[in-house]
Formats: C-alpha cells, structure tokens, sequence
C-alpha cells in the first residue's frame, strides 16, 4: 500500500536520520520530520536542516517544553510515579506528547501515515502506537525497524556512511540516548553487560557525587495541590521551575540510576538514567504530602502508584484507565499545600524541613511532653479491641 506522506517523529540520531531515506526509498513518498522541543539542550536548528538534507520535504520544529511539564512530568509527581521502584519514567512521559502532536501535524499537513524510529524490542514502538492508534485510529503506521532488512546499529552505521548521513554515534560508543527536560537515558554498547560499570564520561546533566561540592546546597520548594509553583519563594513556570531544580541537582550530583528492567515486551534490559530535578521533586512532594495527607487516603493513593507508572511505561496514557487513575490522583492531592526543605549534598537528596498552612500535623497531639490533647490511658482499649482476632487464632 502506497503512501502519500509521511510524518516521522524525528531526533536527528542514528536510526531517524537512516530512516528519512530509507521511507523515501521504501515507499516512494515524502517525509514531514517533526521535531518536538522538549528541552532536550540540541541544536534544533541544526537538526532541523540535517532533517532537510537527509531528504525530508520539511521539518517542524515545535516547542513543547511548557506543555512537557505542566501536563505530562507534574501529574506523574503528583502520583509519585516509579517504575519498579526505581525509574521516574522520563522517557516514557515524553512518548505520547511527541506522538500527539505527530497526529496533530500529520492532520494539518495532509499526511497518511506517520513513522517512529523505535526498535522491535523496545517500549517506545508501543508507547508511539498506542497513542497514535488512540487519537487517530485510521492512520497508517510504519513501524522500520520491524520491516526492514537492517538487523542492528553496525549496519544502520554502514548505511549512513554509505549515503553521506552524518551520525552522532561511533562503533566504538554506541549509546542509544534519549534526552529531555526531565532526564537523559543510556542504554547499549558496554550497558548490555549488567556486570560492567559505566564509564563516568558517559554522563552529560550530573557531576558525579565525588567530584560535588563539599559545602551542601538547601532549596525550599513551595506545591500548591500537589504541583510544585516555586523555588525559594520565587514563583516560576513549570519549565522555569524544573531547568532551575536540574541544574541544582546536576552541580550535586544527584539523580544517578542503573537499573535492569522489565521491558513490556517481555524482555529485560539494562538503562542508567539521570534525573537530577525530577528526583528532588519526588522526595519534596513527599515530604509536603507527609505532613498534609490523611493516612488512608495516602495508603489508597499508594496502592495505585504501581498501576499509574506501569500504565505510563506501558505507553497507555490516553486510555480509559489512565483518566480514572488521574483523577483519583487529583483528588487526592487537594490537600497537598506547603513546603519542603531540602540538602543536596553528594548525590543525596535529604528533606530537613516540612510545613504547611493546612497540616495535619499536631504538635500538641504527638508531643513527649505532658499535655492534654491526648490522653494515653485510652489506647489499652484501643489495643485490646484490635488484639481479639489475634487471641482467637491464638487459641
């Protein structure tokens, strides 16, 4: 079946630049490379012309870095979304806001079909088919690395040198990255030996912590309904808001992970990630919740954590589940006012300091010393009551 045009989510990387002339060469059609603005510190500009000169018929460029924030990385904060435990989904957030707005230029320009570069193997063919199944269910799909004939990055290398397209990835470093404002991930080359350490030069947002200043940094972050609106008393916007919080962490070297995970597919792979702002956001948001959440709404809330990053990674954000988990999440959230203090200091992230104007917290209640807000005396019954099944199973 024959194609008109071709939108392509483009990054100006090895398999995206190959697949501009492969598309052309494949399907004789035209190819829109759309470029999405994350805040992924590139040369746009640069990347925009490479895009023309591989042959693309046009390249949009489109800033997305506020949108990024406000509507994609805040929710998943306010639902302290991690993946097993461990990664804050920094790729995964991006995927369908890219994909998005791929079906938006994909509808403005005519286009028929629309072209990732993501492997066989991975999570982002599903995460970019997903959303563009959701939001345009009749929209052709053309998926390269599952049709072509290239079976690994060697020979993607080979192709490009072969047609003149300039590639940032060398045999001998071949890293497959993904930036953004909330992160950058590594994965490939010495990284698919879980036994390896990786090399220190690798890492482009964070120092590492040895090499960190020796006198700590404190911040004070101020959320308002669970979203983070400033940075010691300075109001800013959320794309405002996370480059000043990534850059704090980077100079402290916080962020750093290496993590073997459970890919959707079924297989497992091995991702060292940086996430220098998003990893202070995680522990202040708790830390004001901790003081402003009644218990068993943040025990529930909790329980759906797991689901709510799963459905992210998972590549399921514009789907009937993931409204329901975001609005139990909002709900849950409309308590969380205040503000939490924080040391960055090597690598660490620790909270010094919470409070609040609605706290839930009571001073008088918890204290050791002697008061009347609590008498003591009623906690034998308290304890007996609940103490009745367990004498029961006991017998």
């Amino acid at each position: 079946m024959n194609v008109n045009k071709v939108v392509l989510a483009y990054s100006g990387g090895l398999d995206t630049s190959v697949i501009i002339k492969w598309l052309i060469e494949k399907y004789d059609c035209e190819v829109i490379a759309f470029i999405a603005n994350l805040g992924q510190a590139e040369d746009l500009k640069a990347i925009e012309q490479k895009a023309i000169r591989t042959g693309a018929i046009k390249a949009i460029v489109e800033d997305v870095r506020e949108e990024f924030v406000r509507d994609y990385i805040f929710p998943a904060i306010k639902a302290n979304a991690v993946y097993e435990g461990t990664y804050l989904l920094g790729t995964s957030l991006a995927r369908p806001l890219i994909a998005k707005k791929q079906i938006e230029a994909a509808q403005r320009e005519g286009a028929g079909a629309v072209s990732h570069g993501a492997t066989g193997k991975g999570n982002d063919q599903v995460r970019f088919e997903l959303t563009y199944s959701a939001l345009s269910p009749s929209v052709r799909i053309i998926a390269p690395w599952r049709e072509w004939e290239f079976d690994s990055r060697s020979d993607l290398i080979e192709y490009a040198k072969k047609h003149g397209i300039p590639v940032p990835v060398t045999k001998a470093k071949p890293y497959s990255c993904d930036a953004n404002l909330f992160h950058i991930s590594y994965e490939g080359g010495i990284l698919e030996d879980p036994w390896a350490s990786y090399p220190e030069d690798m890492f482009t947002l964070t120092v590492s912590p040895e090499a960190a200043p020796d006198k700590p940094v404190f911040v004070e972050i101020e959320f308002e309904k669970g979203i983070p609106v400033a940075i010691d008393g300075k109001r800013l916007s959320p794309y405002q808001l996370l480059s000043e919080l990534n850059k704090a962490g980077g100079e402290n070297g916080i962020g750093r992970v290496d993590v073997v995970e459970n890919r959707y597919i079924g297989i497992k792979s091995r991702g060292v990630y940086e996430t220098p702002g998003g990893t202070i956001l995680h522990i202040a948001h708790r830390a004001v919740e901790s003081v402003t959440m009644d218990r068993e709404v943040m025990h529930l809330r909790d329980s759906l954590i797991p689901k709510f990053a799963e459905s992210v990674y998972y590549g399921y954000w514009f789907s009937p589940e993931m409204k329901m988990l975001q609005s139990a999440i909002d709900s849950s959230q409309e308590n969380v006012t205040g503000t939490a203090r924080l040391k960055l200091y090597k690598g660490n992230c620790i909270v010094v300091g919470r409070k609040s104007p609605v706290s839930l917290y009571r001073p008088e209640i918890v204290t050791f010393e002697k008061g009347e807000a609590f008498n003591q005396q009623d906690a034998g019954g308290f304890i007996r009551i609940n103490a009745l099944r367990l004498k029961s199973q006991g017998r």
